[in-house]
């Protein structure tokens, strides 16, 4: 084996972590009953789905931004406030959820698909 089948054999291992990452994080949405009463308690709605997506259908009240935008709008957002993060599967809002978290953002749940948010 040389150094080049070391290197892709590192690479493909350091994927499937980031992979298993996500969709570990993917399946940890709050239970339904607490997600409501978040909402019901004035949480904020992030949905991190394309504007295209958004405009199509979204839950009343959220906030659209795209995952890809979401760095740079980070600012946006009321550090002190609960945040939802929604998508269409779950899987984006788990990265979102997990950036918010590593600037800081203390309540921050993955809510998973947007339409538990009606």
């Amino acid at each position: 084996m040389g150094i080049m089948d070391f290197l892709a054999l590192g690479l493909a291992a350091a994927f499937m972590l980031l992979l298993a990452k996500v969709f570990i994080a993917k399946r940890s949405f709050l239970p339904a009953d607490q997600i409501m009463e978040l909402k019901q308690n004035g949480a904020l709605i992030v949905d991190v789905r394309s504007r295209r997506e958004f405009e199509a259908e979204h839950a009343t009240g959220s906030l659209n931004i795209p995952l890809k935008n979401l760095q740079e709008r980070i600012s946006e957002l009321d550090r002190e406030r609960p945040i939802l993060v929604c998508c269409a599967s779950g899987t984006r809002s788990a990265a979102a959820a997990q950036m918010l978290q590593q600037a800081g953002f203390k309540q921050v749940h993955n809510a998973g698909p947007w339409t538990i948010l009606r």
